[in-house]
């Protein structure tokens, strides 16, 4: 029973892709749906927030040791967190042209930081450089495109891929403090429900909607660093 639970947490953690896939279909269609490309990648997300827990609840390392849910878990990421939503961007031209010259950095480095093995630090509980979230940031390049703001797009895609590579701490949300994790939580399925009340309207949403969304994203970066800037002190692993 314990290796069909630790084969069924794997599987779980496995079935992401076919999320990737899904949203990756609807890119490459003739009529892409932004909206709809989202969904699959929160899916995915709700996937990624879960498994962890689940694998440390069933002892899925001790159990089957020969399969590595790092890798699995590292590979759906990659799909779901950076290529998709960055290949979404450019399919539909959030960005200035040629879209490669700011997509391609992004891809490069963050996949430079999936290939950091010091970059999650799951005791510390931080992520080393911004931790490739552009399946959020696209949710705000695509409302900011619709209002003609392609060069903000563009800046803010260049800066974030440099900050992927930089020593910076970002709090890794299931590890938060004690102090923060209610917050973050709690924060983030209210910053979800935002997201979700914007999409009948995407990607012309309300801008105070907009506005009010920032706050959790402005609220965990702000946490972040200053709880990295604390972790520093104490001789942290990423420092």
């Amino acid at each position: 029973m314990a290796r069909l639970r630790a084969w069924l947490v794997h599987i779980y953690t496995a079935s992401g892709v076919l999320f990737a896939l899904l949203a990756t279909l609807d890119v490459c269609g003739t009529a892409p749906d932004a909206r709809r490309v989202f969904v699959y990648l929160t899916i995915a997300v709700l996937i990624d927030a879960t498994d962890g827990p689940l694998a440390r609840r069933f002892h899925v390392k001790t159990v089957l040791p020969h399969i590595q849910g790092r890798t699995i878990d590292d590979i759906v990421d990659y799909l779901t967190f950076t290529f998709i939503p960055l290949l979404l961007v450019a399919r539909l031209e959030w960005v200035p042209r040629p879209v490669l010259l700011f997509v391609a950095p992004a891809l490069i480095a963050s996949l430079l930081g999936f290939a950091n093995s010091g970059a999650k630090d799951e005791t510390g509980g931080f992520f080393l450089g911004f931790p490739s979230y552009w399946n959020i940031i696209a949710v705000y390049l695509g409302i900011a495109a619709a209002h003609g703001w392609q060069w903000l797009n563009g800046a803010i895609v260049l800066i974030l891929a440099v900050l992927t590579v930089v020593p910076l701490g970002f709090i890794y949300p299931n590890l938060a403090p004690r102090r923060w994790k209610v917050a973050i939580l709690g924060g983030a399925l209210v910053w979800l429900a935002m997201i979700a009340a914007m999409f009948p309207f995407y990607p012309r949403p309300p801008l105070l909607l907009v506005a009010l969304s920032l706050v959790y994203p402005l609220f965990y970066t702000v946490v972040s660093l200053f709880e990295f800037r604390i972790a520093r002190g104490k001789g942290s692993r990423l420092a």
